[in-house]
């Protein structure tokens, strides 16, 4: 049996301001569905990197239209988040190459300041896919780990093929 998830969206100003707004939301959704303090402070600072992301280059001039998107698809086993502008269409395959990878053993001051944000959200997160159709959308997915195992080895909220 496939479940559907459960949606929430939000159009925010995209200005600094409403970034905490979001945390807030994303961190009360994350809460109820039963992620470990840890994963709701990662999932917190990469959504609040992805709203920064917009507030300082999605719009080139502020005016009221300037908004951000940010769904949250609520599932079994995982939480998907999509944090979305409409500041035009960019080039994916630059931000693929510009932004990785990064050593441990690169020194700080020869990493680009542009992709640490990106870096970040993609340490934080289980996915990340960056699209630039009419904007950036960047989808970030987070796996809810429990801790009940079956006798299989397999994680309780993996769906088995008997349930389907």
């Amino acid at each position: 049996m496939v479940q559907t998830a459960e949606n929430i969206a939000m159009k925010v100003p995209a200005k600094p301001e409403y970034v905490g707004v979001v945390r807030l939301t994303v961190s009360g959704v994350a809460s109820r569905l039963g992620y470990s303090y840890d994963d709701i402070e990662d999932i917190k600072i990469a959504v609040a990197e992805a709203c920064t992301n917009v507030v300082n280059h999605a719009y080139t001039e502020q005016s009221a239209s300037n908004d951000m998107h940010v769904n949250f698809a609520v599932h079994e086993d995982r939480l998907e988040l999509v944090v979305a502008d409409e500041g035009g269409a960019v080039d994916t395959e630059f931000f693929n190459r510009e932004r990785g990878p990064v050593s441990k053993d690169q020194p700080v001051d020869e990493l680009k300041e542009g992709g640490l944000g990106l870096f970040l959200i993609e340490t934080l997160m289980d996915e990340v896919e960056i699209r630039g159709e009419k904007g950036v959308m960047i989808i970030m997915t987070k796996f809810l780990q429990r801790d009940e195992v079956e006798p299989n080895g397999r994680r309780a909220s993996e769906e088995s093929p008997e349930h389907q």
